[in-house]
């Protein structure tokens, strides 16, 4: 588990390397950078491994046992920079690639490296639908950061681990929950990524189990009308949890179904079956879930000549028919989820 004080140990009378990792956002970014925590602590001897991160994202990775110390980013950098230049690192990875992560690495004077982020390509692909995007996985592109220091993708996946504190006992949810239910994942970022209202309550009707519903408190409403309309069992999560009891929930799951988002990566990280439903954005940017459980099926709508139309993702759809996700057959959704 990382410390809030610091520690040194020193190994057989080797020297220590520290080393700083830098992901300052957001949910599902930063657990798929979680690999590059692992195989670095594990494969490097007598290693200290720093991270930092915004101060709200400091629960993905509080029980994480391979770092050594978390940094918590505030948006002040001169306070940032006092806190991390003391430490001397022998190497920082830059795995965030921002004008802000890259000053941070000039001002510390550090050795550094940075992850490619194919902003270029992925450019040509949303404007012109140029693909030369590399079939790698971000997680992939995260690792050869660590080339340098002969570092290997060790295949485990990704990690996430709760913290006693954050798990769910599934005995303060109504009894027909005790027996499996399902998640559905209600919000995302940006609403191009997300399914719709009316989709969902079609979706949670036609499943077999009880419904989870999770996301923020600014999905609350709309999981609520879902609740309310889709006439099942329906527990509406949204902003009643932490990150930490989330993902409790997400483990203790049948199956997740979720748009590309942060829950989407946790539930990978767990070893769940996903049911990805992707939106404006495409699984060829590299960021589709990285070795969940193998039964996982990824849903996408082929054949647009619009999509993507955003590495990231809009308020609406630019062109007004939305049919990236609209076209979505829930019914077919919930006959895999039913599986489970």
């Amino acid at each position: 588990m990382a410390e809030i004080l610091t520690y040194v140990v020193e190994s057989s009378g080797a020297a220590l390397k520290r080393f700083l990792i830098i992901r300052f956002s957001s949910i599902g970014d930063i657990v798929l950078t979680t690999p590059v925590i692992r195989c670095l602590k594990t494969q490097q001897a007598d290693c200290e491994i720093h991270y930092v991160t915004k101060k709200q994202f400091l629960p993905l990775l509080e029980a994480n046992p391979f770092i050594d110390r978390l940094h918590a980013f505030d948006g002040n950098l001169s306070s940032l920079v006092a806190e991390l230049k003391p430490f001397r690192f022998d190497a920082i990875f830059d795995l965030h690639g921002s004008l802000r992560s890259r000053l941070l690495t000039l001002i510390l004077r550090r050795k550094s490296y940075v992850f490619p982020k194919l902003n270029a390509k992925k450019w040509l692909m949303v404007k012109f639908k140029i693909d030369l995007l590399p079939r790698i996985h971000i997680v992939d592109r995260y690792l050869s950061t660590l080339k340098k220091f002969n570092i290997k993708n060790d295949n485990k996946g990704l990690d996430y681990f709760i913290p006693p504190a954050g798990e769910v006992d599934l005995q303060s949810l109504p009894s027909i929950f005790h027996q499996g239910f399902i998640v559905v994942a209600t919000g995302g970022k940006h609403n191009t990524k997300q399914i719709t209202t009316d989709q969902m309550i079609e979706l949670c009707g036609l499943l077999k189990y009880p419904v989870i519903l999770l996301g923020g408190s600014e999905d609350a409403a709309k999981a609520e009308e879902v609740s309310a309309r889709s006439g099942k069992d329906i527990f509406n999560g949204c902003g009643q949890y932490s990150l930490n009891q989330s993902a409790s929930l997400l483990k203790q799951a049948r199956v997740v179904i979720a748009p590309d988002t942060g829950i989407m990566h946790i539930a990978a990280a767990l070893k769940k079956p996903v049911l990805s439903i992707w939106g404006n954005t495409i699984p060829g940017f590299g960021m589709y879930p990285y070795m969940p459980d193998p039964r996982s099926v990824l849903f996408e709508t082929i054949g647009l000549s619009c999509r993507p139309c955003s590495k990231l993702g809009y308020p609406a759809c630019p062109k007004g028919h939305f049919r990236c996700m609209l076209n979505h057959s829930m019914s077919d959704i919930a006959v895999k989820a039913n599986l489970f």
